[in-house]
């Protein structure tokens, strides 16, 4: 667990991941959507919804060490532009921001604020959307093809014959822990929330493997913060 800890949030100290690490996505990922979801709540009692919203990005964003929004950055300017595989994998390994990265990115913090702004507010719910996007990232970390040679994400690769083992673990773990929070509040809008993460997810994954071949590090990255995005959105919807 504490490799899982230190990968996705800046919570102790820097260790290499391995496949073992994603069997703790599910828990990591609802520990720091409690987390998030608590900043959510605590600042719309002292601030208006606008700028509770706003201290909810900030905070995730702190939280989790701005990695998964690199990741969406990156994959923006390799995925949506029209390039040969090779010079996609090569734009997304550039540290540079690009028209598209940014463009990614700037849409969708402009769609998470405006979730959040809507609200209602609510720890359980972000903390079934945070397991559920990191359990179906570990997944396809699991069960996806790499697009890399090798690479950050290379290292949840396993090939000791245990993979099918740590699918069914992560998978009954996930739901273990989503199912019950999406159910305590809305949960008509809860377990919505929670399809639409596992939806938007696995078209990202369709879309990857179209244009690299497979998913990478950046990837996973980019499927964290869309498939909450979705989640915030069909949470916050009216209906």
């Amino acid at each position: 667990m504490r490799s899982a800890v230190s990968f996705l949030t800046i919570a102790g100290r820097a260790t290499l991941p391995s496949a073992s690490t994603l069997v703790w996505f599910p828990l990591v990922g609802a520990l720091v959507g409690l987390a998030v979801g608590g900043v959510w709540v605590g600042a719309g009692h002292t601030w208006p919804m606008a700028a509770a919203a706003a201290v909810t990005l900030a905070g995730d964003a702190v939280l989790t060490g701005g990695l998964h929004w690199d990741g969406l950055t990156d994959s923006g300017d390799g995925l949506l532009p029209a390039l040969p595989t090779e010079r996609r994998l090569a734009v997304m390994a550039d540290p540079r921001a690009g028209a598209f990265g940014v463009l990614a990115v700037g849409v969708t913090l402009l769609l998470r604020f405006a979730a959040l702004t809507a609200g209602p507010a609510g720890v359980w719910v972000v903390a079934a959307l945070w397991c559920t996007s990191r359990t179906a990232v570990a997944l396809v970390a699991l069960l996806g093809t790499y697009a890399r040679g090798e690479g950050l994400a290379s290292a949840f690769r396993s090939s000791d014959g245990s993979r099918a083992r740590r699918v069914a673990m992560i998978a009954s773990l996930g739901l273990a822990i989503s199912l019950p929070l999406a159910l305590i509040d809305r949960p008509g809008h809860g377990i919505a929330a929670l399809g639409g993460t596992v939806a938007t997810i696995s078209a990202l994954t369709w879309f990857a493997t179209r244009r690299l071949g497979g998913y990478t590090g950046d990837v996973l990255g980019a499927q964290i913060v869309l498939g909450e995005t979705a989640g915030l959105l069909i949470w916050s919807a009216t209906w």
